[in-house]
């Protein structure tokens, strides 16, 4: 099978479409046989091997949890084969969720991060979805307990996770507002926010509005600034990071929790578990048009390095999606 695959760190570049062997699923996985992906900022994050956490976790020099190093984690296609102690899935299954190298041909996954994927669904809205679509929807629903008639901020709201997250917060019945560059003000409002700020124009902490949930997928700003702008029982649910992330960790993943312990204030970072019960209900939003996924641009498997590129220069609208059709 076709794989997109990365031997040492660096830039897109260091990314080659390799022949592999087709993996075989074990006893709780799914093999799918891949229609579409997408690509994540996870994705170039590993690719370059930054932060420097990521090296200690797949290799210090070179990435040696899984050789060569394989890209990509939303999939969606059709089951294969399944496992001995799979139950919910079988051959001929139209699948979606998430697992590891999911940029090739074939992938193994656990029947747990796989949901069955709607009719009126193409593979591409599909897997654009899972990692995206469940970050948006467990902070603004887990993390930040939206609740209807509260005013939301999104920031970073022309993102895969923000495009999500906007129409997320819309079906719970929140009043929204996103944040985002002059160039995709227009489409913001058109997948539902109630005003959209223009960040090169604005800056929402310094506004004087008040909110009641910050979903923060930039990580371009200081708690002590989202605290101007949360209400005094807000809560803000940080998801995302710059581009050199060194100095955010320090500040906010580990100055977060410290701050909520003193202020009235809610201040929390996570990442996304995927599950199946989330994904069916992300099938569900999909299927009946709550939520319409944003995507940007299309690429076939042998251009994953145009893709990971156009990703990594942080302009994308929503998502880029991969075709793995022959």
């Amino acid at each position: 099978m076709k794989a997109a695959v990365y031997a040492s760190y660096g830039p897109p570049d260091v990314i080659q479409i390799m022949e592999l062997e087709k993996p075989l699923p074990k006893d709780d996985e799914v093999l799918i046989k891949a229609r579409a992906a997408s690509v994540n900022p996870a994705d170039w994050r590993l690719m370059r091997g930054a932060p420097y956490v990521f090296r200690i976790l797949f290799g210090l020099r070179k990435p040696t949890i899984m050789q060569p190093g394989q890209l990509g984690h939303d999939v969606a296609g059709q089951v294969e084969a399944v496992g001995r102690n799979v139950s919910w899935f079988k051959p001929g299954d139209e699948v979606f969720g998430v697992c590891k190298g999911a940029l090739a041909e074939y992938a193994c996954a656990p029947d747990s991060a796989l949901a069955r994927k709607p009719a009126n669904v193409t593979f591409e809205e599909a897997a654009s979805a899972p990692v995206a679509a469940l970050t948006a929807l467990q902070g603004l629903r887990d993390k930040g307990r939206i609740q209807p008639g509260q005013k939301v901020l999104i920031n970073g709201a022309a993102g895969g996770v923000g495009t999500f997250a906007v129409q997320i917060a819309k079906s719970f019945g929140a009043e929204v507002t996103g944040v985002c560059s002059m160039r995709n003000v227009d489409m913001v409002r058109s997948i539902g926010a109630d005003r959209v700020v223009d960040y090169t124009r604005e800056d929402f902490t310094k506004s004087g509005q008040r909110y009641d949930l910050i979903l923060d997928n930039v990580g371009n700003h200081s708690l002590s600034a989202f605290r101007r702008v949360l209400n005094p029982k807000g809560s803000c649910v940080i998801a995302g990071a710059p581009k050199n992330p060194t100095g955010f960790f320090l500040t906010h993943m580990i100055a977060a929790p410290v701050l909520s312990r003193f202020v009235s204030q809610k201040f929390v970072t996570f990442i996304a578990k995927m599950n199946r019960e989330d994904l069916t209900i992300m099938g569900e939003f999909l299927a009946t048009g709550k939520v319409k996924p944003v995507i940007d641009k299309r690429y076939r498997l042998s251009e994953v390095q145009e893709a990971i590129r156009y990703l990594e220069e942080g302009h994308a609208r929503g998502k880029a999606v991969i075709s793995v059709e022959p």
